[in-house]
């Protein structure tokens, strides 16, 4: 086993275990570490601290945990389809396409006096994403140049976000009007509930991009490469699609649309691992993924206190200085 593989795996395993107990402590309410341990193993006679660690903090903490796992992956997957290190499901408009989906189903049900739920939500961002998914394949099959493609993908974003914020903006009902905070990138409001639909959905899906671990490594050395091992393209083209649009919809249904952490992760956890093997980025990408995810919110819970910023914005001013070194890098 590569040293540096496992060496990389337990700083991850160290850093996010820290980065669970820092964005336990943040917040309004002062609460500290060893009040904290004491909710957490159900001993603490505060009734108070207990309900915002325990229904405030942790299901928020959890679901950066598992989204920011789900979407490095869906942008490692991304990767590996087009065979281009700056595509992933923000820039490619996958992200806006689910977004407008569960904007206009939730203003539909809404305004029908029906309950939009988890499900349905998650439903709609898959279909969305399945959409926008479709849109950008199309392109790829008349454009040749993926730099032209990612720029038909931001595109094809900008008009789906036109859309979606036309449609959030001319709402009459003040709920509707709320999607603009989520429209932006934002764990807050997650609950146990949305935790469970969201674990049943990703970690599935994560374990069956783990099991295709040689498959995705065969067609990631070119799709005559793959076929020479065996491997069925046609499927595998299938899944890689079936995969990422899952894992990026779940995280567009439950937080919004997370810019660049889906980009940035795999090729900063590639040059950490120093390994292109699937079997070893995959594992590390989604722990890469959460704790940098995880650290983003706390930042962008605690900047400007208690105004809370947009998930979006602080993995942006992070994550773009390492798309465009991607960038320079791959001119070169």
């Amino acid at each position: 086993m590569n040293k540096r593989f496992l060496s990389t795996i337990a700083i991850l395993f160290i850093s996010l275990s820290f980065l669970v107990a820092w964005n336990l402590t943040l917040g309004s309410a002062s609460i500290s570490i060893k009040e904290i341990a004491s909710i957490l193993i159900g001993e603490s006679p505060d009734e108070r601290a207990y309900n915002v660690v325990w229904h405030l903090r942790l299901p928020r903490i959890v679901s950066a945990v598992v989204l920011g796992g789900a979407l490095s992956l869906s942008g490692f997957l991304l990767q590996t389809f087009f065979s281009n290190p700056i595509a992933g499901p923000y820039v490619l408009g996958i992200s806006s396409g689910a977004k407008l989906f569960v904007a206009m189903s939730m203003i539909f049900f809404v305004e029908k006096g029906m309950r939009f739920g988890s499900l349905l939500m998650v439903a709609a961002s898959f279909l969305g994403s399945l959409s926008a998914m479709g849109v950008v394949l199309l392109f790829s099959m008349r454009v040749k140049k993926m730099t032209v493609l990612i720029v038909m993908g931001i595109l094809i974003g900008y008009i789906c976000s036109a859309v979606t914020d036309f449609f959030v903006t001319f709402a009459n009902d003040s709920n509707i009007v709320n999607l603009h905070n989520w429209s932006v990138g934002s764990f807050s409001g997650a609950n146990w509930t949305d935790v469970r639909i969201m674990s049943a959905i990703v970690f599935p899906a994560a374990l069956a991009v783990f099991t295709l671990s040689k498959q995705i490594g065969a067609f990631g050395m070119g799709e005559n490469y793959a076929r020479n091992m065996g491997v069925n393209i046609k499927a595998q083209r299938f899944a890689l699609i079936i995969l990422s649009s899952v894992l990026s919809s779940c995280v567009t249904a439950f937080a919004g649309p997370i810019s660049f952490v889906g980009i940035a992760i795999p090729h900063l956890t590639k040059a950490a691992t120093g390994t292109s093997k699937p079997i070893m980025l995959v594992p590390s990408c989604f722990l890469a993924g959460s704790a940098a995810t995880l650290f983003c919110d706390g930042l962008a819970r605690t900047l400007f206190a208690p105004t809370e910023v947009s998930i979006s914005s602080v993995t942006a001013f992070f994550f773009v200085p390492v798309v465009i070194c991607m960038m320079m890098k791959r001119r070169k």
